[in-house]
């Protein structure tokens, strides 16, 4: 006869099942949570897509490298500049990176197409601000400063702003090689809480640069609203088809000018040699005398069209007409021919 099993057993029989897994479910498990995966808002879609994130990397790229020399040749140290991340973030994300002591500079952008346009926001690490502030008086720089509640004394806030107008100035040649654009250093924000230019929630654009003066290896943050970033975008895209548009008119200008040039006329002269006589063989010159040019008469001779050397050629004949045959193209760069007596023609032409 079977046992019979109590509800306890079945209860515990039950419990056991529920609670084991499989070794596929395990392998599954461990390979999600192996993968890194990044939470993505869609209340918030991104604005810019990546080919516009590459566009403005490659901008700053060259800022870096101009950046780097003039960092070099003011504070007379070996620099690197690097781009190290561009994300699209939220400004409370930025805002919630920094301290209440941390300085902001602020950067004007003027854009002809749009006048009224949000600054750009630029962040020193303290560390590397007083480093450059070091090297500026002649210091060596070297000393470390882990205080992150630093405070700026009045001398270094002004120096802090001389310094902020050497580091603005190749930002805007970076973006005049794409766009005309005036960036500005306007005014620095001694508490960053107390910048209200942005909405928390707004979207903004934060690149990171990498900075290794020396010992010390600090960033600068630079945050760009989305809106002045769609600004100059739109206009980056407006300029663009403005130069193919000029490309285009061009080219049909040049078609035109080329028509109306074909059916000119020009004055095509042959030369067949170069002589010098004294003033006495010229004075007893008469019909039925013969010049000797000193030259075979095979040798090649120059053409010209309206004055300028264009082609060397062969004396002949045509339908019982005299005629030149064109050997060779005489081109732009060529200096000289490669017959010693057409040389010697075009030299004293």
């Amino acid at each position: 006869m079977s046992e019979i099993l109590s509800q306890s057993q079945i209860d515990a029989l039950l419990n056991s099942l529920q609670n084991d897994v499989s070794p596929l479910k395990e392998h599954l498990k461990t390979e999600v949570d192996e993968n890194e995966y990044r939470k993505y808002d869609f209340y918030s879609p991104k604005k810019f897509t990546k080919d516009k994130l590459r566009l403005l990397e490659s901008i700053y790229d060259n800022y870096t490298r101009i950046v780097t020399s003039q960092i070099n040749s003011l504070f007379r140290t070996n620099s690197t500049v690097t781009v190290l991340s561009v994300e699209e973030q939220r400004y409370y994300e930025f805002c919630n990176a920094l301290n209440d002591n941390d300085v902001l500079s602020i950067i004007d952008v003027k854009l002809k197409e749009y006048p009224k346009n949000m600054p750009i926001l630029l962040h020193v690490k303290t560390a590397l601000m007083l480093t450059m502030i070091d090297r500026m008086l002649g210091g060596s720089g070297e000393e470390e400063i882990e205080d992150e509640s630093y405070t700026y004394t009045e001398i270094e806030l002004a120096l802090y702003k001389r310094i902020m107008q050497y580091l603005v100035a190749p930002m805007m040649n970076a973006w005049n090689n794409y766009i005309d654009v005036e960036l500005e250093f306007e005014r620095v924000e001694e508490n960053s809480a107390m910048f209200h230019g942005f909405r928390v929630d707004e979207t903004v654009i934060i690149l990171v640069l990498g900075v290794e003066m020396g010992k010390v290896k600090e960033k600068i943050t630079i945050c760009i609203s989305g809106n002045l970033l769609m600004n100059l975008f739109s206009a980056l895209g407006e300029k663009q088809y403005f130069v193919m548009e000029n490309e285009e008119e061009r080219k049909a200008n040049q078609e035109e000018i080329m028509d109306s040039l074909r059916e000119s006329l020009l004055g095509v002269t042959v030369q067949l040699g170069v002589i010098e006589l004294n003033m006495n063989d010229i004075y007893n010159l008469n019909i039925g005398d013969v010049i000797d040019l000193g030259k075979p008469k095979d040798s090649s001779v120059c053409v010209f069209v309206e004055g300028k050397p264009w082609f060397l050629g062969k004396m002949g004949r045509h339908n019982k007409n005299m005629a030149v045959l064109l050997e060779k193209r005489i081109g732009k760069e060529e200096t000289e021919l490669d017959l010693e007596e057409t040389e010697e023609f075009e030299e004293r032409i």
